[in-house]
């Protein structure tokens, strides 16, 4: 099977048809240890709709050269909006956020590390790094073989901060109240940065890629309904180590962090063991 073949195939599967530019093959990730950054708390998940398949990294990087605004924006809408889709979050301020934060995929960070969000290597990641002077020389950010999971950590950043949940009391196509709650929450400290996010979505018009998903019933109403159920059938769970479970793992599988884990069990330390019971919930469950 050739290489396109199956390139094909995965984008297909991932996708569910859409038209990407990029070619992208997946298999599993490789890890590397990092330095320890202070993360910032959790927040109650707000995790929607998460079934649609992501593929595994192929442990190769994937070069991603964005000569336009319009082709960034038809290379990575249909991620932002499945990203919409399974964390609540409207998919024109993502696609925004990317686009400010790495300069249209032109900016040197995300040229070299695939980050399009300026994420810093928080305790926990386990993933590839590299470095770039920021706020400090020299700071530690996350890389990517794929923006594609620079995109997914962008999720998970928002939803696992307890500063930025009152955003997931709007609408998700209200991207104006979005804009302003970001900076609000402290994501940026540019007094100009909800400016800068509506006039890049209304200049581009990216708020049809989140009308486009509430069409298809994925507003506050299915939002609420998709939580209070999960909330029905996760609360208090029991997960049971098996070889090769980690903190880090079990927290990437059920979108808590290894604080949490660590807390709801009693543990002092990161050791776990074969048959041991864990306790597993996330603080919307609490």
């Amino acid at each position: 099977m050739t290489n396109k073949l199956i390139v094909a195939l995965v984008l297909g599967i991932f996708l569910i048809g859409c038209k990407a530019k990029k070619k992208t093959a997946y298999a599993k990730s490789h890890k590397k240890s990092t330095p320890a950054v202070v993360s910032k708390p959790p927040a109650k998940s707000t995790n929607q709709n998460t079934d649609y398949p992501f593929p595994e990294d192929n442990g190769r990087f994937e070069k991603f050269p964005i000569a336009t605004v319009d082709q960034y924006i038809e290379t990575f809408a249909e991620i932002a909006q499945f990203e919409m889709k399974a964390y609540g979050i409207p998919a024109s301020i993502t696609l925004a956020q990317g686009m400010l934060e790495s300069g249209f995929g032109k900016g040197a960070l995300a040229v070299k590390t695939n980050n399009h969000f300026g994420i810093k290597c928080h305790t926990g990641w386990q993933g590839d790094f590299d470095h770039h002077d920021d706020d400090e020389k020299g700071e530690c950010f996350r890389k990517y073989n794929h923006p594609m999971y620079s995109y997914r950590d962008h999720s998970l950043f928002l939803t696992t901060r307890s500063r930025y949940a009152f955003l997931f009391d709007l609408r998700t196509d209200d991207y104006r109240g979005w804009a302003k709650g970001l900076r609000q929450a402290g994501y940026a400290t540019d007094k100009r940065y909800p400016h800068k996010l509506i006039e890049l979505i209304e200049r581009y018009d990216l708020g049809k890629y989140d009308k486009a998903i509430v069409k298809q019933g994925y507003g506050r109403k299915h939002e609420v309904a998709t939580r209070d159920s999960k909330i029905a059938a996760h609360q208090n769970m029991v997960h049971v180590v098996k070889q090769g479970d980690t903190l880090y793992s079990l927290s990437k599988r059920y979108r808590v962090s290894v604080d949490q884990l660590k807390r709801w069990n009693y543990m002092m330390g990161n050791t776990i063991s074969i048959g041991q019971k864990l306790t597993v919930k996330t603080e919307s469950y609490n």
